[in-house]
């Protein structure tokens, strides 16, 4: 290889092997037939001198155009994943949680059974640089994380694609394309096989009835090869994902469900042609139509529950409108809702959707947020009352200044934590996806040892013996047993506005024995309201509020957010810290101040604080001079509160009262729900304490929080629900978040998660004990392949629908 610079006077102007122009000052050359010839590129010159050293330089005397380009040889789709690695594109699907750990939502095309779901997540999670990668069968989505230093999304799209999958980010209208497709595909196939079996069927009721009679044999060969002909197209397009996934399987040499599916209807077909041509006794394509027909039916219908147990999840990801009302200048004027920025001003219409999250800044109207929250009576929204972006406007036309857009939305925040929920899987689930596994293999040890036992003694039933086996042990059911129960029950309870975020929620749940309940904002209202300033001598009740409002506009807690309101924006805070569960400290002009606790503000000077009235909660101010104010504070409980606690000690919970306030004030609270334990006064790490007594001695806690200083506590128990309305941190430590606010949906949840289990339990012991009879049976002759055919479909068909009996929650 001769590589020589030459001027641009006398560069070539065309590569010698691919005809595209050479860029000025290029200098790659290859000696071909003795003389040197400018190529365009590296590439070009490097397949161009390959050619060369394979003594193939013929190859240029004899071709008929230029040859191609080394990347057009790269398949479109490969090409396309490159695109996905650049930073604009994945703004809008990959999640940044650091510097190099990155995540995003995927959908896989050609995900057809529990199988190809363990098959992909091992496949993907042994790539170097991949730290989690999940799939949700119902579906069919994946989460994925990886280091970008290490690997880039392109790649992890390239190796599903490298063992027959279709992965692309996440996208609702696409989403519901590819259903329709599945849906059409699977139709189309179904009843392909469907006319196959019922023409095949009447064919063979005068071939099983001229057996041992004097039927002429023309007429029996005819009848043959007219089943012959019938069943070729249910074997060759109604079956042919079962041979593709098999084939896969069988080159990463890992076994799924659709290789004795695949070898049942394979050999079946196979020995029934061998005996139509030779003239032998047996053929068996009734038994591979209606094997092959039975199986579609019970994947379409399995398919179709999967649709409707995931449609309350992708409901929300389609809540938010394409286009908004934007207010410019005095102007309207319609904009696409992605060019929405915070701080702009939209109009919502009568009827029309809330385009983003915002705040209200003129009008008042119901709000329909049911979707969202399960609420199905509307709420009113004044001025400086948050709007949830989705909601939907009911009365009169409202103005809203956006807060929030894209990621930053509730619903997006929602979405994030369903996807996190949905990748994840119950113990159960993994156990199950385990067993599968195995089973696949130790079918096809069964279907083995039994073809060699019928062979040594009944060689003219072993065909059929074994085909029985390997089509009536399809391990479908014993995986669907779980992943279509948990959809289905995640999907009916986020209708009613309580999410779940962890993929054990409903499985830890069920077997909970205590839930212990954080007090304000959750069992109370949150709304509390000031009753009474009492200031030093010598500072003013106004200077008092400033000076709370200064430092409580640094904390999320309700208690702060009612004296942030009450004291204006007078005073500014530096060097502010919180302390979670006692207060918040500042420095205001000089002075270091300290608002919270009466023992957190006394702090600083070794004051006491005498105690509130019954019932109140005490906020005290202090300095270095003393208590400088106390603010008391009232709360009411909500509604359903005394309700919900009555509810769930029906189910044999035990309920327990945790709260960081004054033993006056939750002692009224645990009094007026007949609560029997509670402990006040509590911090964090008060609360995490005795959480980890209860969990020493046995008992499964169910925490139930909304704030900052609940974080800990709900990350600690064995589940924990989080308020819709506390803080974004204590959504993150929860395994369920209510978005509804109803504390009634919290005993529907509990008695949803039971059920559940209840089911995935039905469902695996049906699945199990039906291998279990149905093998012996076949093993030892008893059960015909058209018999397997039926009783592996019903199989299936059981789980499923007993698991969409889920879709009701029971109040």
């Amino acid at each position: 290889m001769n590589e020589q610079p030459k001027t641009d006077a006398e560069h070539p102007t065309s590569c010698f092997h691919c005809g595209e122009e050479v860029p000025p000052g290029s200098h790659y050359e290859v000696s071909i037939s003795g003389a040197p010839r400018a190529m365009c590129c590296a590439g070009c010159q490097a397949v161009a001198q390959a050619i060369v050293d394979g003594g193939l330089e013929s190859f240029y005397e004899h071709r008929t155009g230029p040859s191609r380009r080394p990347e057009d040889l790269l398949p479109d789709q490969l090409r396309r994943f490159d695109l996905y690695d650049q930073e604009k594109l994945q703004q809008s699907f990959v999640e940044r949680e650091d510097a190099v750990m990155r995540s995003a939502s995927l959908i896989l095309e050609g995900i057809t059974c529990a199988a190809c779901v363990w098959l992909s997540e091992r496949h993907v999670r042994e790539l170097e640089g991949v730290a989690e990668f999940s799939v949700n069968y119902s579906t069919h989505r994946a989460r994925a994380r990886w280091d970008d230093n290490q690997i880039h999304l392109s790649d992890i799209l390239r190796a599903i694609a490298a063992i027959g999958y279709v992965a692309h980010p996440f996208d609702p209208g696409r989403q519901e394309s590819l259903q329709k497709k599945e849906k059409a595909r699977a139709l189309r196939r179904l009843a392909i096989a469907g006319l196959g079996a019922m023409q095949v069927m009447m064919l063979a009721v005068p071939l099983y009835a001229g057996e041992g009679t004097d039927m002429d044999p023309g007429m029996r060969a005819f009848l043959r090869w007219v089943s012959f002909v019938l069943t070729v197209p249910v074997v060759f397009y109604s079956a042919q994902e079962f041979f593709r996934g098999a084939w896969r399987d069988f080159k990463l040499r890992r076994p799924g469900m659709d290789v004795p599916v695949s070898l049942a209807i394979g050999g079946a077909f196979s020995a029934s042609v061998w005996s139509t041509l030779t003239g032998g006794v047996d053929v068996y394509f009734d038994s591979v139509c209606m094997f092959t027909f039975f199986l579609l039916t019970s994947r379409y219908l399995e398919m179709n529950a999967r649709h409707r147990a995931g449609q309350a999840a992708e409901e929300l990801v389609r809540l938010l409108p394409a286009t908004a009302t934007r207010i410019s200048d005095g102007t309207e004027s319609v904009v696409a809702v992605a060019e929405l920025v915070p701080g702009d001003r939209v109009r919502i219409r009568p009827g029309e959707t809330v385009p983003a999250d915002g705040v209200i800044v003129a009008g008042r109207s119901s709000v329909d947020e049911s979707l969202l929250t399960g609420e199905s009576l509307p709420r009113v929204r004044e001025p400086g009352e948050s709007l949830i972006g989705g909601s939907v406007n009911v009365e009169s036309p409202l103005e809203m200044s956006v807060t929030g857009v894209g990621d930053d939305t509730v619903v997006s925040g929602v979405v994030r934590l369903l996807d996190r929920a949905q990748a994840e899987k119950p113990r159960m689930a993994q156990l199950a996806d385990r067993v599968a596994g195995w089973f696949v293999v130790g079918v096809l040890a069964v279907a083995a040892g039994v073809a060699a036992w019928w062979w040594l003694h009944d060689p003219s039933r072993a065909f059929a013996v074994t085909l029985s086996v390997l089509v009536v042990t399809c391990p479908c059911a014993l995986s669907l047993a779980t992943p279509v129960a948990v959809t289905a029950a995640a999907g009916a309870l986020t209708r009613r506005g309580l999410l779940i975020t962890r993929g054990h929620a409903l499985e830890t749940l069920a077997r909970a024995t205590h839930m212990e309940f954080d007090k304000t904002g959750t069992l109370t209202r949150g709304l509390l309201t000031l009753e009474e300033v009492r200031p030093r001598e010598g500072c003013a009740r106004e200077r008092a509020l400033a000076l709370a409002a200064a430092l409580e506009r640094h904390s999320e807690h309700p208690v702060a957010q009612v004296l942030a309101a009450a004291g204006g924006e007078t005073q500014k805070a530096v060097d502010v810290t919180a302390s979670p569960g006692e207060g918040v400290e500042g420095v205001i002009e000089g002075v270091r101040y300290r608002i919270g606790s009466p023992r957190f503000a006394g702090g600083l000077s070794g004051a006491t604080v005498p105690p509130p009235r019954e019932g109140g909660t005490l906020v005290a101010l202090g300095d270095e001079a003393g208590i400088v104010a106390t603010f008391e504070l009232q709360d009411e409980l909500r509604g359903d509160a005394s309700e919900t606690v009555g509810d769930l000690r029906g189910l044999g919970l035990k309920i327990g009262l945790l709260s960081g306030d004054a033993e006056p004030a939750v002692r009224r609270v645990a009094e007026q729900l007949g609560v029997d334990e509670y402990i006040a006064g509590a911090l964090p790490e008060d609360k995490l304490a005795h959480i980890r007594r209860l969990q020493d001695s046995g008992a499964v806690v169910a925490m139930v929080g909304d704030g900052v200083n609940d974080a800990p506590v709900l990350a600690g128990s064995n589940v924990s629900v989080a308020m819709g309305s506390g803080a974004q941190i204590a959504h993150a430590s929860a395994d369920l978040v209510m978005l509804s606010e109803r504390l009634g949906h919290l005993a529907e949840g509990v008695s949803m998660a039971r059920r559940t289990v209840t089911v995935i339990r039905q469902n695996l012991t049906w699945a199990v004990m039906y291998n279990f009879t149905a093998i012996p049976l076949a093993a030892a002759g008893l059960v015909a392949p058209w018999m397997a055919a039926i009783g592996m479909s019903a199989s299936s068909l059981v789980v499923v629908v007993n698991a969409l009996r889920l879709r009701r929650v029971h109040r």
